[in-house]
């Protein structure tokens, strides 16, 4: 389900991973020169958002310096943790040298990174591809080595991953909510700790207001007596302050889900945010529910592909979040399917414009409309499978999500990419 500890935006996190793997293949000689070719998605999530360590600095040419010159390939999507001060004064010299070069790969579909990084005696190159941290070659002066450590590692983590999603398809909601029976001890730590990590983040977006401030400014419209602070508001400015954390570069881990740190934020903490509303009995509820939301974003995200012209914090995360949130407030088979075909109903055309602070506004959306999806389907107000792309039930609603995702959003891709291309 790609549930896992992620620093910063896991695009320029990819980028830096695939400069790192290179950089470490030099042994020790210093980057003179770096290449790099991504595929559209990629570019366009990494053009704007902020990366960890730098201030709020950005850009797909710093974010693959920072890693060939102080990433540790062996941490993976944290491969920016190691960064420090003097990494980041050299990185930048690089970029301003004119010594980093990004290459747009237009027609290229699916997630691609190739980096290559020069040394003064050596070239060596790196490729991820499919998955952010998915290694599939490594090559130096010219020698492939598909024998190397990190590319094993890759390989048999990107084998299990497709094997999941390929099993995860061919299940329904019934059977994700079983699923919440076989959860042992270790388990249940490891979704603790995911609700300790993005909640760190909350609250130092809540502290320091960084990014656009969407959280702080909800929650001091709320001091004012301006809105009114409920269960529906109160998952708003959570979700909304740790993306305004993350999106600003806050060197603080993440825990993903499907992915993606920021799908992470919309999964786990609405859930969180409701549960100071309500009373529930059963101890580990509130667990068993992040854990349905991670499953039901991972079986939207096995539909529409990694990365999407549709917003997938909204879609694919905001339906783990609805399903999550349902569930907590003790609703039953029916009404985690109801709030699943209601939140789609809702946002199912948010469209996906690159990682940026502004995303702190979809995701305050996202949480919002994943707790009235809740709330109106424990009412019993369910959108019909009459109405647009919602199917007659909730697994047919997210596989329509996927089709609209893969076939029907790749000419809105190409025309989001054209648009931001040209403010350059």
């Amino acid at each position: 389900m790609e549930v896992a500890p992620a620093l910063g935006c896991t695009e320029p996190s990819a980028i830096a991973l695939a400069a790192a793997a290179a950089s470490t293949l030099l042994a020790g000689e210093e980057p003179e020169r770096i290449r790099l070719w991504v595929d559209p998605n990629i570019y366009k999530n990494a053009f704007a958002v902020s990366i960890p360590g730098t201030d709020g600095e950005s850009g797909l040419g710093l974010a693959a310096a920072l890693g060939a010159v102080g990433g540790d390939p062996a941490r993976g999507l944290e491969v920016l943790e190691t960064i420090g001060g003097d990494d980041l004064a050299r990185a930048r010299e690089l970029v301003r040298a004119g010594a980093v070069e990004v290459n747009l790969l237009d027609d290229h579909h699916g997630l691609y990174v190739r980096a290559s990084v020069s040394s003064i005696g050596h070239v060596a190159n790196s490729v991820i591809e499919g998955v952010h941290d998915n290694i599939t070659g490594l090559t130096l002066d010219g020698k492939d080595l598909g024998d190397h450590k990190l590319i094993k590692e890759s390989r048999g983590d990107h084998e299990s991953l497709e094997e999941l999603e390929t099993w995860i398809r061919t299940l329904t909601l019934s059977q994700l909510l079983d699923l919440l029976d076989d959860l042992d001890t270790e388990d249940m730590e490891f979704l603790q700790q995911g609700i300790e990590y993005n909640s760190r983040l909350a609250e130092y977006g809540l502290k320091h207001g960084p990014g656009l401030g969407i959280g702080l400014g909800l929650e001091r419209l709320a001091n004012e007596g301006m809105i009114s602070r409920d269960m529906v508001l109160a998952s708003r400015i959570l979700t909304s302050a740790a993306a305004d954390a993350r999106m600003s570069g806050a060197k603080l881990p993440a825990m993903s889900s499907g992915g993606s740190g920021n799908h992470g934020l919309t999964a786990i903490l609405p859930i969180v945010a409701i549960n100071e509303f309500i009373k529930v009995d059963e101890k580990d509820r509130i667990l068993k529910a992040v854990a349905l939301s991670h499953l039901v974003t991972a079986y939207v995200k096995a539909h529409t592909g990694r990365l999407t012209a549709i917003c997938g914090c909204s879609v694919a995360a905001g339906a783990g979040a609805a399903a999550g949130v349902t569930y907590l407030m003790g609703g039953s088979l029916n009404h985690i399917s109801g709030a699943i075909k209601n939140i789609v109903g809702d946002l199912a055309g948010v469209i996906c414009d690159g990682a940026k602070d502004s995303c702190a506004m979809k995701l305050a959306t996202a949480a919002g409309a994943a707790v009235h999806a809740g709330l109106f389907s424990l009412h019993g107000i369910f959108v019909q499978s009459t109405d647009g792309i919602i199917g007659f039930t909730s697994e047919q609603t997210m596989e329509n999500v996927g089709t609209l995702s893969s076939e029907g959003m790749i000419e809105a891709d190409r025309a989001i990419l054209r648009i931001m291309l040209e403010k350059q």
